[in-house]
């Protein structure tokens, strides 16, 4: 006889597959049997992809890197107690990115709560403001389950998820939501029938009048492309005729108005000076020099709301749209193809590139000429000659060692619209950031709160998403540094049975963390303070850490062995680590 439990979890699980849901993601739990073991069934019948991890907490990052790959809202199934707290970061993250998210926590039944039953502490609303839509579900008791009931409570959390409601009208922005499922012994039972697929996705529909933009008669408006702005930044940058200043997580980074070393830029007062309206697309996070430029007086602002729970506006004074699409007949010009705007656009471009050419050349010529340090010049000598010279020096530098600038354009280099590219919340990020030139890849980052928490399951869930879905897809490379690696490490525990993905995980390993070296106190305090509080240096062995949790291991110490190993073909997940000096 099936138990009640079981009965509940497989019409529960059974609904949210047919409402969309392809990703299920769960720890082992005595209170959560019933889900698990049914998703298992689900698996098995080609229903549900199952995902299993130990720890909660790298869980709630896997489904996160699901949904952040596919769109579809993933479901993360936890056992009581602190089980439920373990997914707070990972939920966090997906409300302020918007990145859609089921959590299903089983729970004790109404008559074990508040009497201190083990394991028992208010679930229901424990996520507080981050996740907008919870529903508590008394434990299912003896008799036929109300299938309908359960199917329509599964629709309205995947359409909750997706940022609408259970008809499919827009409501909030999409993000996490939690089910609370109680259950009461028998927990389960070893009968298992599936009910019939019906499969009936829910689709959220935005109908969003978008707000005109008019094109500037006197060329002074700038684009910025924060983190997951997407292709409309550019398409917007090119209808304006504007520069477009595009993080490198944008999804935007590419086209003609692209600028190149967009700080310098913005802080100089014939460029970042002359601008008055910007117009704001996803959610910057890498510099400083763009809220400066949004708070400061005399400049229009124009946010274009991003997917996440809050419009990034830092002056509290922008116009804050849903969508944009651009105005020319009201605007009094008739193609942005004048030479205005080309001479706006082109001195930002142009200028840009000649920095960021100028700094590549001053890193050459820091890392020295040759292995003896001089430059003999080329005079009087023959071609041969001259061609042995270019070789040598290009053994030279394949011989160096791997500084910041290179490990962000080497990564940058090797990867292509079939790979992925998650990047760490670590200094790297924002070398990337500063050097790298426009390339239609996609970039995904856990920006919504910048913390280091989870990259390595977020981008495990990122490889087996897109590597499941396109049979083309190629690389998952994340680039982390060592503390972002050291505190997701379990993340890197595979157990038998799971899918190993196609996944480079490369540190740059300076040993600590060297991106608070950039905070303002490092020049006034304790050198010995900063580095045990701040720099937190250590000395773990990742080749050790590799070896424990059955991964491939290389080192890359030089730019040869780097270029070398990231155009290696490897069975399975791989770590690479490469050598950087403080």
């Amino acid at each position: 006889m099936t138990s009640p439990s079981t009965e509940y979890a497989l019409s529960l699980l059974a609904s949210l597959a047919d409402a969309g849901v392809r990703d299920v993601v769960l720890s082992p739990g005595s209170r959560s049997q019933a889900l698990a073991l049914a998703a298992a069934e689900f698996e098995i019948a080609g229903r549900l992809s199952v995902h299993v991890r130990i720890d909660e907490r790298s869980g709630g990052f896997l489904a996160l890197g699901l949904a952040a790959e596919t769109g579809v809202p993933s479901v993360v199934i936890t056992t009581s107690g602190t089980a439920v707290a373990n997914l707070h970061p990972a939920v966090l993250e997906a409300h302020h990115s918007g990145v859609p998210m089921i959590v299903v926590s089983a729970d004790r039944p109404s008559e074990m709560r508040g009497i201190g039953s083990n394991q028992t502490t208010v679930q229901p609303g424990l996520f507080a403001s981050a996740v907008g839509w919870v529903r508590d579900v008394e434990a299912p008791r003896s008799g036929p389950v109300d299938h309908e009931a359960v199917r329509t409570l599964a629709r309205e959390a995947v359409a909750e998820a997706l940022g609408g409601d259970s008809h499919g009208a827009l409501g909030r922005s999409r993000g996490p939501v939690q089910l609370n499922v109680a259950f009461r012994e028998p927990l389960s039972s070893g009968e298992q029938s599936l009910p019939a697929a019906h499969p009936a996705p829910v689709e959220v529909a935005p109908l969003v009048a978008p707000s005109a933009l008019e094109v500037d008669v006197d060329p002074a408006t700038l684009v910025v492309a924060g983190h997951a702005a997407g292709p409309e930044a550019e398409a917007a940058a090119r209808a304006l005729g504007a520069p477009l200043v595009a993080e490198v997580s944008s999804g935007a980074r590419f086209g003609p108005h692209l600028v190149s070393s967009y700080r310098a830029l913005l802080d100089d007062a014939d460029f970042g000076g002359r601008v008055r309206r910007v117009v704001v697309f996803g959610h910057p996070t890498l510099s400083r020099q763009i809220p400066s430029l949004l708070t400061r007086g005399g400049v229009e602002v124009v946010v274009v709301r991003a997917a996440g729970a809050e419009a990034y506006d830092p002056g509290r004074s922008a116009r804050v749209v849903e969508a944009v699409e651009v105005d020319r007949a009201s605007s009094g010009v008739g193609s942005t193809d004048d030479a205005a705007h080309r001479t706006w656009v082109g001195l930002w471009v142009h200028t840009g590139r000649r920095l960021l050419e100028a700094e590549a050349e001053s890193e050459d010529a820091a890392d020295g000429p040759g292995a003896d340090g001089t430059a003999e010049g080329s005079a009087g000598r023959t071609e041969a000659a001259e061609q042995a010279e270019f070789l040598r020096r290009e053994v030279q530098l394949l011989r160096r060692p791997v500084t910041r600038r290179a490990l962000a354009e080497a990564l940058w280099r090797v990867s292509w619209p079939h790979d992925r590219l998650v990047l760490g919340a670590s200094r790297l990020i924002r070398e990337l950031d500063q050097i790298v030139p426009g390339k239609k890849i996609p970039v995904h980052a856990n920006r919504g709160l910048a913390g280091i928490d989870g990259t390595i399951a977020t981008a495990t869930g990122i490889a087996l998403a897109s590597q499941r879905d396109d049979p083309a897809a190629g690389t998952t490379r994340v680039l982390v540094g060592d503390l972002t690696l050291l505190h997701d490490v379990g993340s890197m525990l595979l157990g038998l049975g799971e899918t190993r993905p196609r996944l480079q995980v490369v540190v740059g390993n300076d040993g600590g963390g060297t991106i608070f070296d950039g905070l303002e106190v490092a020049a006034t305090a304790s050198p010995e303070a900063m580095t045990r509080v701040q720099f937190t240096p250590h000395e773990v062995d990742l080749s050790a850490l590799a070896v424990a949790y059955g991964w491939q291991y290389v080192e890359a110490a030089t730019r040869a062995e780097l270029d070398q190993a990231l155009v290696a073909r490897y069975d399975g997940p791989v770590l690479i680590e490469v050598p950087l000096s403080r």
